[in-house]
């Protein structure tokens, strides 16, 4: 058995939802995971309901006072906590959180990327207004095929928190704590999407510097320079560094909210939405904002990536140029040299011969020696006799050298 095959075959029970009744309350934070917020929380919220911290666990369950069930889930770069408190039937409408949640949302407040309280109430004890719960021109949907209605208008109240209503009137508690879990995880992964909107905007301006620095690079490569290229490469060497620098610093960002928005448009799907009456359906009013900010930041990901191949395609001109410079160059090199060796072998033809005449020079001189030394010896020579015998060996001689010098020459 493979040894992680439980591990992964327990994949498919992870991170249940809290199922519960109406009337309740949804308690919801999100806070990203920095500085370990994450691993305090736990611990924190462990010792309160004195059980054991398991440092491997991605979530867990946890059981409270008077029916309170928190959850907490670690997620790659943020941590969520969900609170289910039941409702008295006289309670308000918007309770602040219970003290100890309170307690810690408020010590990790920089970190909160996420408010939200879900009202939960059945069909029949619903009043059928909207303005009761505090909402100003609410968006509704029916969810699930019609078995329950979501209100919200999307503004945060005084405590900077989200509100939602759900009117229950045909979902048992399994299918209720999943609705209520897809309402959740929107409104936290539209969060999480949305991160990348300022540091797009930002980057645009960027971008906007960059463009017109590579337009006027490429205006440059277009002309004639004295200077040669070094300059020029060097300019695009740098705008090519300050993109990639660019490039490092939103690259991850840009690709986490790709991955939040599908996440956000598949749990809008799942709502199953319907329209109420003439009110904007949840989803729609969501969107009209939220998928603008997600192409928007898709844009300017595809606008740097695009700039950044032009500035690579402008980098592989210029060297083109440089090498085509450098070959002519080259070859103007290589010209001059084959004219200074066929000038050095004319020379070593002229300096052979002249080799040979001396030589040939030197051997009839001793040729010439010799023949007086027999002479002053009383041993005189016919010229018609030396003639015979030396002329012919001082031409074997000399055409041996002239051989040598042959094969010298071939290798």
């Amino acid at each position: 058995m493979h040894p992680q095959r439980e591990q992964l075959h327990n994949e498919l029970h992870a991170r249940p939802s809290i199922y519960f009744s109406e009337p309740a309350h949804l308690h919801h934070y999100a806070f990203l995971d920095t500085d370990g917020v994450c691993d305090g929380i736990i611990s924190r919220l462990c010792e309160l309901a004195g059980t054991r911290f398991a440092p491997g666990a991605v979530q867990g369950i946890l059981t409270l006072e008077e029916g309170q069930v928190l959850k907490w889930e670690r997620h790659t770069e943020f941590f969520t906590l969900t609170l289910m408190v039941p409702r008295a039937g006289d309670g308000e409408i918007w309770p602040p959180p219970p003290p100890r949640l309170a307690e810690i949302a408020e010590a990790h407040r920089e970190a909160l990327i996420n408010a939200t309280v879900i009202l939960v109430e059945s069909q029949a004890s619903w009043s059928g207004d909207t303005e009761a719960c505090g909402f100003r021109d609410p968006a509704g949907s029916r969810i699930g095929g019609g078995d329950a209605t979501v209100w919200s208008d999307f503004r945060l109240d005084a405590h900077g928190v989200n509100r939602l209503l759900i009117v229950n009137r045909a979902l048992n508690d399994f299918r209720l704590g999943r609705m209520a879990r897809r309402l959740l995880e929107i409104e936290t992964y539209r969060m999480m999407a949305s991160l990348a909107l300022p540091q797009a905007k930002q980057l645009g301006a960027e971008l906007a510097g960059f463009e017109a620095e590579l337009g006027e690079l490429s205006d440059r490569n277009a002309e004639d320079h004295p200077e040669g290229p070094r300059p020029l490469l060097s300019a695009i060497a740098s705008l090519s560094a300050r993109l990639e620098r660019s490039g490092a610093r939103s690259r991850h960002r840009f690709s986490a909210t790709e991955a939040y928005a599908k996440i956000v448009f598949t749990r809008v799907e799942e709502l199953r939405e319907t329209r109420v009456g003439d009110c904007q359906r949840l989803g729609t009013f969501l969107m009209r904002r939220f998928l603008p900010t997600v192409r928007y930041c898709a844009a300017v990901d595809r606008r740097q990536e695009q700039l950044a191949a032009n500035v690579a395609r402008l980098n592989d001109l210029l060297r083109t140029r440089a090498q085509v410079e450098i070959e002519e160059q080259n070859a103007e090199m290589l010209k001059s040299l084959n004219e200074r060796t066929s000038s050095q072998l004319k020379i070593q033809k002229a300096v052979e011969g002249l080799s040979i005449i001396v030589i040939s020079y030197y051997i009839f001189s001793l040729i010439k020696l010799a023949l007086e030394s027999l002479g002053a010896l009383g041993m005189p020579i016919e010229p018609r006799v030396a003639a015979g015998v030396f002329g012919p060996l001082a031409v074997l001689v000399i055409g041996l050298l002239a051989w040598r010098i042959w094969r010298v020459k071939q290798h």
